[in-house]
């Protein structure tokens, strides 16, 4: 039997928020676009992630504005327009965790960060608020700092997972590399199996830190790419009242950043972040939580987790490359050196995803590439489905 030979507009490798942002961007737009998943949807990074979708404050805490902070700002509100299916994506059903984000410091922010918050600049992106507004976990009289509340919002992760992945389920495939290869042939890119040759008019790499070796797959060695550690700390514990904050410290970066979750049995989850995860990610799980514990007494004392359990993760940041490691400020798409018809992306923070994806649309229009006819997929049936990746707190508390 020969072996089938099918065409599509847009074939996308990696099924994290990066692939399935952009599979409901184009699809909605039209275009014939197909997934491929290694393993679960969502694994690794996107998983790990805290589900903020911020505008940029928490890069600004040194006191001005910046091209990370200002490349996001407008973020919330396109996300918020999603949620309420008006966006360019229909993320209605996605469960929001929290409506707001905060900013405490255990002092003052100091008077430059101090005015800076209250200029007219940030009028809209950041409130004080009176201490009968703080959340929860900061009303104690023992608590003597400052609170703001910003405009970021914070989304349930493996929520946001399945409202991406449900919408277009018969467009995403697993791909076993023992039984695909992905060539370059006379500069185009295509997926050869046994039984059938897929050959899209465009690649669209999004694996994350699986882009290297996609790129090295098809013979190229740009771009390049980096990784950025991190060591994050979850504790489950008995405290019931949920927190979603940043604290400020001696950085222009968060000292701390917390999330509130929930197991699969309902058991509340704090997720560390913040320079306690980005300076410490040599440290061995235990010395880290030693920290983390450290933290919470130094910045809450008067707080009680009760009964807790404590976990690290470790995961890598995967973008482009830049000059000394540095963080990069919007989303990236280029061009795989040597392929005509191969992009690889990366939207360096889940906030950035829709940014990434309009990139892309971007890309195909310049082209000329329109959307083309529906494609019968059936011969990638037997490829299977990937399931979605189990939440990270879920896995630290077996």
């Amino acid at each position: 039997m020969s072996a089938t030979t099918l065409q599509v507009d847009v074939a996308i490798i990696g099924g994290g928020i990066a692939g399935l942002w952009t599979l409901n961007h184009l699809r909605q737009r039209g275009y014939n676009a197909v997934l491929f998943e290694q393993e679960a949807l969502g694994s690794r990074q996107t998983i790990a992630s805290q589900g903020m979708i911020h505008g940029g404050i928490k890069y600004a805490l040194g006191g001005a504005l910046n091209a990370g902070s200002e490349a996001i700002a407008s973020m919330p509100d396109l996300w918020r327009s999603c949620l309420s299916g008006n966006g360019p994506v229909d993320l209605r059903g996605c469960q929001v965790l929290s409506e707001d984000f905060y900013l405490w410091s255990s002092g003052g922010l100091g008077s430059r960060v101090s005015s800076f918050f209250a200029s007219k600049m940030l009028r809209g992106r950041v409130e004080k608020l009176a201490r009968r507004d703080y959340p929860a976990p900061l009303r104690s009289s023992a608590f003597q700092g400052q609170v703001y509340r910003l405009v970021d919002l914070v989304l349930d992760v493996p929520s946001l997972l399945h409202t991406l992945a449900d919408r277009y389920r018969d467009s995403i495939f697993r791909i076993d590399w023992d039984t695909c290869q992905l060539v370059c042939e006379n500069r185009r890119a295509e997926l050869r199996w046994q039984h059938c040759t897929l050959r899209p008019r465009q690649l669209l790499l999004t694996a994350g830190a699986g882009n290297e070796d996609l790129i090295r797959r098809l013979g190229a060695t740009a771009p390049a790419m980096q990784r950025r550690p991190l060591q994050q700390v979850l504790v489950k514990h008995q405290y019931r009242e949920p927190f979603f904050a940043h604290c400020s410290g001696s950085n222009p970066s968060p000292r701390l950043t917390i999330s509130s979750h929930r197991t699969a049995s309902e058991e509340p989850v704090w997720y560390l972040g913040g320079d306690l995860a980005t300076e410490n990610t040599d440290a061995e799980p235990q010395e880290l939580i030693h920290k983390a514990q450290s933290e919470l007494r130094q910045l809450m004392p008067w707080l009680d987790l009760g009964r807790s359990e404590w976990a690290t993760i470790r995961l890598d940041r995967a973008e482009p490359r830049q000059s000394r490691l540095l963080k990069p400020d919007a989303a990236y798409l280029g061009a795989v050196e040597g392929v005509d018809n191969a992009l690889v992306g990366w939207p360096t923070k889940l906030t950035l995803s829709p940014d990434l994806a309009t990139s892309v649309e971007t890309s195909l229009q310049e082209q000329g590439l329109q959307p083309g006819p529906a494609t019968d997929l059936s011969a990638l049936a037997g490829l299977g489905r990937p399931d979605i990746a189990t939440p990270c707190w879920d896995e630290a508390f077996k």
